[in-house]
C-alpha cells in the first residue's frame, strides 16, 4: 500500500466489498466524503462475483434480479449510482419468467406483472379464484408498508407491527387454501430465501415475489458488472477500494472510537467513521468482542444462518442446448417446504435450474446452473480448509471426490427434467458451502445471511448502529437479502450520515 494513503485518514472505511458495501461507499462518496473500501479477496463485489471454468463465465449468487422495470425502486436507485445505461440485461419472458415444475411434470407459470400473474393463477386453479385474489392482494397490502421498497421515507414502521413481522409465510398461504397443489405452487420458489416452514415471515416472501413481478431481468454476460460499474461511480467521485486487505483487528482511542483497521498485511487505514458489510458475527470478533454488551454479543453470534447451497455449473458443447429465458423451480417431492430437511438418500428434493444468457451465443447456452441445498454438516470435516485465488490452500482428495458424487446425483435429477441431456454436456463443476465461506465470508457459507424468524422477528433484526459509536453495519443481515434488499440496507446505514428525505428524492429524480 501507498505511503501516502497510509498517513490519510478517511471520512468512511468500508470493509467489504460485497454489494452493502459498495452501495454505501457510492452514496458516500457521490455525497463528498472521503471513502476506503477494503476487500480481502482479489476480486470484488460479494455474491455479485463471477469465476470462469473452461473459458465460461459463472454466477456465485446473482442469476436474476428484479424491480427493474423503468421506474421501479432498484430501476431508480440503479439510475441513480449512474449505473443503469452501463448495464447489459435480458428481460426474462413476459408470460413466465420463474416456472414451477412437479416430479409428476406439471409445470405452473410465474408471468411478469401482478395483474398477469393472478390471472393466470386463476386459468391454472379457476376454482380457487377467490384464494388467489385474497393472496394477490396481501402481497401487495404487505408490501406497501415498507417504504423504502416503494421509494418513500415515511410510513407505518413496520418493525413494530406484529402483524407483519409474525405473519409466517407457509401459515399464511396454508390459510387462504385448502388445495394442496396451489399452496405449494405459492410457495414453489421459496430457494430464493430457503424458506423454512416454520419460521420464515410472508414479508420475506411477499417483498422478494413482487419484486420480481415487477420486471424480472438476467444480467447479460454475468452479474459482476453491478460491481465493476459501482466501483466505476467510486473511484469517479474520488473514494479508493484496496483488495487483498483482510482486516483482523481494530484499533480505540481513549473515548471508545475506533481509529483505524488493521488488514492480515499488516497494513493500518485510519478513519472517522467505520462501515461493516461482513456478517455481523465475525465483525464482533474483529472489532472485539469486549467492546459489544454480553447479551449482544450472545443474540448476534446465537442466530442462525439460512441454508447454505451446493452449487453446479454444467458446460454443454457448443450449439446442443437452446437457452431458456426462465428459470425452473424443480420439485422432485410435493411439499415444496420438505427440501430443507433432506435424507443423503432422498438427495436433492428441489432444484433450481436456469442457463445464464452470454450475448455471443444468443440462442444457445453455453452453460447452465444448478442449485440446491446442502446442510453445512456435510462439509464439516473439510472446515479447518481455506480456498480462494488470495489463499490458495488445498483440499483433499476426499473432498474432490465428494463434490464428484454430488454432482453425480444433480446430474441424475436434471436427467429426469431434461432426458437426453447429458449427451450435451461437456465437464461439470461445483461449488459447496465451503467455497461461499470462503469467498463470501459468512461462517457457514450461508448464501441468504441471517435467518428470518416469524416466531421471534425481534431476535432477527440487526440495527445498523452499534455500541461503538462509529461503527455502523450494512449488508443482507440488516435488512433484507437480494440486490434490492441489500441496496435498500446501504441506504438505511447512511441515514446516520446524509438526510434522508433528500437522498431519496435525489433517487427519484435519477
Amino acid at each position: 500500500m501507498q505511503s501516502s494513503t497510509a498517513e490519510k485518514e478517511f471520512d468512511f472505511v468500508i470493509l467489504g466489498s460485497g454489494l452493502g458495501g459498495l452501495a454505501c461507499a457510492a452514496i458516500l462518496a457521490m455525497e463528498g466524503y472521503s471513502v476506503a473500501v477494503l476487500e480481502k479477496n482479489h476480486q470484488i463485489g460479494g455474491l455479485l462475483q463471477v469465476y470462469s471454468r473452461d473459458k465460461r463465465i459463472f454466477d456465485t449468487g446473482v442469476h436474476y434480479v428484479g424491480s427493474m422495470n423503468p421506474g421501479g425502486s432498484l430501476y431508480q436507485f440503479f439510475k441513480y449510482f449512474g449505473v443503469l445505461e452501463h448495464l447489459k440485461l435480458k428481460r426474462l419472458d413476459e408470460d413466465r419468467f420463474d416456472v414451477i415444475r412437479f416430479e409428476d411434470g406439471c409445470e405452473y407459470r410465474y408471468p411478469q406483472g401482478m395483474e398477469n400473474f393472478r390471472a393466470t393463477l386463476i386459468s391454472s386453479f379457476p376454482e380457487e379464484a377467490d384464494a388467489v385474489n385474497q393472496y394477490c392482494d396481501k402481497i401487495l397490502e404487505i408490501c406497501d408498508k415498507f417504504p423504502l421498497y416503494n421509494l418513500r421515507t415515511s410510513g407505518e414502521n413496520y418493525q413494530m407491527d406484529k402483524e407483519v413481522m409474525e405473519l409466517n409465510a407457509h401459515d399464511y398461504i396454508a390459510s387462504v387454501t385448502d388445495n394442496v397443489r396451489l399452496r405449494n405452487v405459492l410457495a414453489g420458489s421459496n430457494l430464493l430465501y430457503a424458506g423454512v416452514r416454520e419460521r420464515t415471515p410472508f414479508y420475506v416472501h411477499a417483498l422478494i415475489l413482487n419484486s420480481y413481478l415487477s420486471g424480472a431481468y438476467r444480467f447479460a454476460d454475468g452479474g459482476s458488472q453491478i460491481a465493476i460499474q459501482l466501483s466505476r461511480t467510486i473511484r469517479k467521485h474520488g473514494g479508493h477500494i484496496f483488495k487483498r486487505q483482510k482486516v483482523v483487528s481494530a484499533n480505540y482511542n481513549e473515548e471508545g472510537l475506533v481509529t483505524e483497521v488493521v488488514t492480515e498485511a499488516g497494513d493500518r487505514f485510519r478513519g472517522k467513521e467505520f462501515i461493516s458489510n461482513i456478517h455481523p458475527a465475525v465483525t464482533i470478533d474483529i472489532f472485539g468482542e469486549d467492546r459489544f454488551l454480553k447479551v449482544y454479543r450472545s443474540r448476534v453470534q446465537g442466530l442462525e444462518n439460512s441454508l447454505p447451497a451446493f452449487l453446479v455449473h454444467v458446460i454443454f458443447h457448443e450449439k446442443t442446448f437452446k437457452y431458456l429465458n426462465y428459470n425452473i423451480y424443480q420439485h422432485h417431492i410435493e411439499d415444496v417446504w420438505g427440501s430443507v430437511t433432506y435424507e443423503n438418500d432422498t438427495w436433492p428434493q428441489t432444484t433450481f435450474i436456469c442457463t445464464p444468457y452470454i450475448t455471443k451465443t444468443g440462442e444457445y447456452a453455453d452453460s447452465m446452473s444448478i442449485m440446491t441445498y446442502m446442510n453445512v454438516a456435510e462439509t464439516e470435516r473439510w472446515a479447518h480448509t481455506v480456498k480462494t485465488v488470495a489463499e490458495p490452500g488445498n483440499r483433499s482428495a476426499e473432498y474432490e471426490t465428494f463434490k464428484r458424487e454430488k454432482e453425480a446425483r444433480v446430474m441424475a435429477r436434471l436427467e429426469t427434467v431434461f432426458p437426453g441431456i447429458g449427451t450435451m454436456i461437456k465437464s461439470v463443476h461445483s461449488a459447496t458451502p465451503l467455497t461461499f465461506r470462503d469467498y463470501v465470508g459468512s461462517r457457514d457459507g450461508a448464501m441468504y445471511g441471517i435467518m428470518k424468524d416469524s416466531r421471534t422477528p425481534a431476535r432477527t433484526q440487526i440495527n445498523t448502529r452499534t455500541r461503538i459509536p462509529n461503527l455502523h453495519l450494512t449488508g443482507q443481515n440488516v435488512s433484507m437479502h437480494g440486490i434490492l434488499g441489500v441496496t435498500v440496507s446501504a441506504f438505511v446505514t447512511c441515514f446516520s450520515f446524509v438526510d434522508k428525505e433528500k437522498l431519496i428524492q435525489k433517487v427519484k429524480n435519477a
